[in-house]
């Protein structure tokens, strides 16, 4: 009998035995593939490599188009490229206005001149299929042939770094789409500073600086938040950590969103922040302080064994990531 799967991104176990293995088709231009932890391919182009990514908007309604382009783009940062444009795909459904198209394309306009880059084309579409809108946005980046990074480049003994702090997108998604369920619960300037963390959801100037400094590995925290970032990135360079939990930023507008929503900020959606490795030696900090951005150290990478280190210093393992928090969230709404 067929198994229904959870809304949010496949588990690494069914990606690697519904969807990887089933792909076998090679070509020798194609230097970074599908897997669990990569999110852009890299394509052979000469002296430089073009890298591309493709992801959807799913959870957000407020600042639709602004995310899609971001997101996307963040994604090819963290292989060290430079975007250069986006091609989209928007499915609508049945009852969308003029006046909502023309928001929807401004807002990603005004993304793209943020980036210095362009909308190349995609499709436009009006269909029964989907009950909301749906942006799904495809971004080309470059970067020099030998200069590139990948998720699975992390090294035994590295610092692993994570900016800005945890949860960041998932928390601007609740203050600007949910306020209505968190008003009495949290302090509406609070909320209202939570909100604004969407102006901040671009990862490219710390991730182009986190490159050019010496970063072996770079990995956008997306779905899953910061503990599903750190279990792809360890599964693909097959390695451990040791995290110190009480050195992992969570911003006092994401702790207050999510004690009163009781969700675990380590594993909301976080665009915006950026899972960084590097060697003690490699100035990870100072590179991204010179973008306007703060990276903290939470741990390193160590030989296989995934611990978390609590405050009160006992430890547990890290887990497979399964349900974002968001979708978590969401789904007790409907319910």
């Amino acid at each position: 009998m067929d198994r229904t799967v959870k809304a949010g991104k496949l588990s690494p176990q069914k990606l690697r035995g519904l969807v990887f293995d089933r792909l076998h088709q090679r070509r020798s231009d194609i230097l970074l593939r599908p897997g669990v932890g990569e999110d852009s391919a890299v394509i052979d182009f000469g002296d430089e490599v073009c890298v591309i990514s493709t992801d959807p908007i799913t959870g957000a309604t407020h600042r639709l188009g602004w995310l899609a382009v971001h997101v996307a783009c963040n994604d090819v940062a963290a292989n060290a490229a430079e975007p250069v444009g986006i091609q989209v795909a928007l499915l609508l459904p049945e009852g969308t206005t003029d006046e909502f198209i023309g928001r929807l394309m401004a807002d990603m306009d005004a993304a793209c001149a943020e980036l210095g880059i362009e909308i190349l084309g995609g499709h436009t579409e009006v269909t029964s299929q989907v009950q909301g809108p749906l942006v799904v946005t495809t971004a080309l980046g470059r970067a020099p042939r030998d200069r590139y990074v990948t998720s699975s480049g992390s090294q035994l003994g590295d610092i692993i770094y994570v900016t800005k702090g945890v949860g960041f997108e998932g928390t601007g998604i609740l203050a600007a789409d949910h306020r209505q369920v968190l008003t009495g619960q949290v302090d509406s300037v609070v909320l209202e500073r939570a909100r604004q963390f969407l102006d901040q959801i671009s990862v490219v100037p710390e991730a182009l600086a986190a490159a050019r400094a010496g970063a072996s590995a770079l990995h956008d925290i997306t779905e899953g938040g910061f503990s599903g970032a750190l279990w792809e990135v360890l599964s693909v360079s097959c390695l451990g950590c040791e995290i110190k939990i009480a050195d992992v930023p969570v911003l006092p507008e994401t702790r207050a969103i999510c004690d009163a929503l009781q969700l675990d900020p380590l594993g909301l959606i976080s665009s915006g922040s950026l899972l960084i490795t590097a060697a003690p030696d490699v100035p990870i900090v100072e590179a991204v302080a010179k973008v306007g951005v703060r990276a903290y150290p939470v741990g390193r990478v160590t030989t296989s064994t995934r611990n978390l280190v609590l405050p009160d210093g006992s430890q547990r393992e890290l887990s497979e990531p399964t349900e974002d928090e968001l979708w978590r969230f969401l789904a007790q709404g409907r319910r």
